[in-house]
């Protein structure tokens, strides 16, 4: 007796599709217009503040350390001073915020010793001990 009044309703067309499929539509309306936009927009923010780094900005990294950049060394990495004397590279990926411009710097350029690898180079390798051999006095 159920079955036969199921297949007598029969299937509604096709609004009843349509009506179904409205409310995952504005759902994905409000998901853009309130998620996806303003993360494009403050990704866009971001490549443009990294974009205009330059020396004598005072920049906060990653790690939420302030160092003022001294030098721009390429596209991906600048150099910034944390202290006296104290100088590191980073990529400026890791950049979250610029709190100060510095005004621009037009001067003689710096050594080129900074652009050096930031590892020094292996020493020669040298005869290996071992463990066991340094503790029971093995070969000398």
């Amino acid at each position: 007796m159920f079955i036969s009044e199921a297949w007598a309703q029969g299937t509604g067309g096709g609004s009843d599709f349509l009506v179904q499929l409205f409310p995952l539509v504005l759902i994905f309306i409000v998901f853009y217009f309130l998620l996806i936009r303003p993360q494009q927009s403050k990704l866009k923010q971001q490549r443009e503040m990294l974009a205009g780094v330059k020396r004598g900005d005072r920049v906060v990294t990653g790690g939420g350390i302030i160092g003022l950049v001294t030098k721009v060394i390429s596209d991906n990495e600048i150099q910034v001073e944390l202290a006296e004397g104290v100088r590191v590279r980073i990529i400026k990926g890791t950049i979250t915020d610029i709190i100060t411009r510095g005004e621009s710097v037009r001067g003689a350029k710096e050594s080129d010793e900074d652009d050096k690898p930031m590892l020094p180079a292996a020493p020669p390798a040298a005869e290996r001990k071992s463990l066991l051999g340094s503790l029971f006095g093995g070969r000398k």
